[in-house]
């Protein structure tokens, strides 16, 4: 299905198409975001209920804004973010014995830039080919693991910890660049 068929299906509250895209296609974005927003258990349905009451509202005023300057699955990922942030203080907790996701209860709030950041990195690193590479750039960058600490541990000299790092970060150029080229097509 296009963008436009998918937004004309959740205007005109069609259940396939409602279904298919919330609950099929969406689940892996949607359960990403849930990850990141939430300190706490967020039931799936009632996520998904949340933002499509929320896109339906004032007659479907939000989808009906969306310009196609993007894939409708990138301006639905800021649209999610921005409102779970404001609204997070007040979705209802899962109180089943199942979680959804491993709960990360020590993270403070995160504002929804540092959400989407996160989640493009995680994007960017899961598109790299060398595993070794994405924790040699976690551990050294993200986490700020000592040099030293991290070629001990990883039983090797810090030379060669520092020239994985290298070629890890041409790695990371490259798939960035990559994805620079495909949004771009997608956006002209």
């Amino acid at each position: 299905m296009t963008d436009q068929q998918i937004i004309q299906g959740l205007i005109d509250r069609d259940n396939a198409v409602t279904k298919q895209f919330l609950f099929g296609k969406c689940q892996p974005l949607f359960r990403s975001i849930i990850r990141f927003v939430f300190s706490y258990a967020v039931d799936y349905d009632e996520f998904v209920n949340e933002l499509y009451q929320d896109l339906m509202k004032d007659n479907a005023y939000k989808l009906r804004q969306f310009d196609y300057r993007s894939t409708f699955m990138q301006w639905l990922k800021i649209v999610a973010i921005r409102y779970f942030i404001r609204k997070r203080d007040e979705m209802i907790e899962d109180s089943s014995k199942e979680h959804l996701y491993i709960e990360k209860m020590d993270q403070p709030y995160e504002s929804e830039n540092r959400v989407a950041a996160r989640m493009d990195m995680e994007r960017l690193f899961g598109s790299m080919d060398n595993k070794r590479y994405v924790y040699v750039l976690q551990k050294l960058v993200l986490e700020e693991v000592q040099p030293e600490l991290l070629a001990k541990s990883m039983n090797i000299t810090p030379a060669n910890l520092y020239n994985i790092k290298k070629r890890a970060m041409a790695s990371l150029t490259h798939v960035a660049l990559k994805d620079i080229k495909k949004w771009q097509k997608v956006t002209i």
